[in-house]
């Protein structure tokens, strides 16, 4: 905090922040697929992917940002490569074109979908442009690209793979002024359950949620969180971002990319149709 303002900048990515997994799919010759791949988690999931050898498809319509990622893996020395494919996310077209992309360089195993973007405000004076917008970017897209890379996983010689969904603490509960991001998180919550129940055990789904991440979206909506409410932003974070949690300190992109890491392991084979719930006790406690 300087001069009574609040300074908050996600951290800088590094070798040591990632978890490490010795397993016999991890390997240059598979293709990871991961959205929302120029910046936060979506950038340390591939970077953390990327450090496992694997071959990652980067997919953002930030191109500078999915620059960034490729650097980042390259400064850390990952075994692996990040593959930077610029699209829309919001276009049908452009979806089934990165999947086809990814493809191109080895065989797609993994899908991470992890693009989103918040918005505060009321239902009542909720934009329904936006959550249209929303609702394309975090729901249509994910659905999507699922359905573009399961046939790819379905091709493979045991059929292995697994296709992992960004939910949130919001997809178990809800808090006010966050109505388009709590209704899209629950719905990714049931296209991992349906992936799972139509992935005859070997092509798994599953989802990640967590609490507050320090990530740009984060920092980002602290102010308009505080606007909306009519309080200071550090109430915005002790108060609302972390006045339920019982471990009082938000969790990095690199704690959130591990999950995945582990999640497309064969160490989390009987990880299917469910979710991990990395919150720091706010579902499961209360004051």
């Amino acid at each position: 905090m300087t001069n009574g303002t609040l300074e908050l900048q996600p951290p800088e990515l590094s070798a040591d922040d990632f978890l490490r997994i010795p397993d016999d799919h991890f390997t240059a010759d598979t293709v990871a697929i991961v959205t929302g791949g120029g910046s936060g988690i979506g950038q340390a999931t591939s970077v953390a992917l990327a450090t496992n050898g694997l071959t990652v498809a980067a997919v953002d319509i930030d191109e500078e940002g999915l620059e960034e990622t490729v650097d980042v893996a390259a400064s850390i020395d990952a075994d692996g490569r990040v593959v930077p494919i610029e699209g829309d996310l919001t276009d049908d077209d452009a979806v089934e074109a990165a999947v086809e992309e990814a493809a191109d360089h080895g065989t797609v195993r993994y899908a991470a979908n992890i693009a989103g973007m918040q918005h505060i405000a009321s239902i009542a004076d909720f934009p329904m442009e936006t959550y249209d917008f929303m609702h394309d970017l975090m729901l249509r897209s994910p659905f999507l690209l699922s359905k573009h890379v399961i046939p790819h996983v379905e091709a493979t010689d045991d059929g292995v793979g697994a296709i992992g969904n960004m939910s949130s603490v919001h997809g178990h509960y809800a808090t006010q002024d966050k109505p388009a991001y709590i209704t899209l998180k629950h719905g990714l919550m049931g296209l991992t359950r349906a992936i799972a129940a139509e992935g005859g055990g070997t092509l798994r789904g599953f989802s990640v949620s967590v609490g507050y991440v320090l990530t740009p979206l984060m920092v980002d909506q602290i102010e308009d969180t505080a606007e909306e409410r009519g309080i200071s932003e550090r109430d915005v974070i002790e108060d609302v971002m972390l006045g339920q949690a019982r471990t009082k300190e938000m969790m990095t992109p690199a704690e959130v990319a591990n999950l995945f890491v582990f999640g497309f392991s064969s160490h989390a084979r009987h990880l299917n149709g469910a979710d991990l719930l990395w919150d720091g006790g706010y579902t499961t406690t209360y004051e």
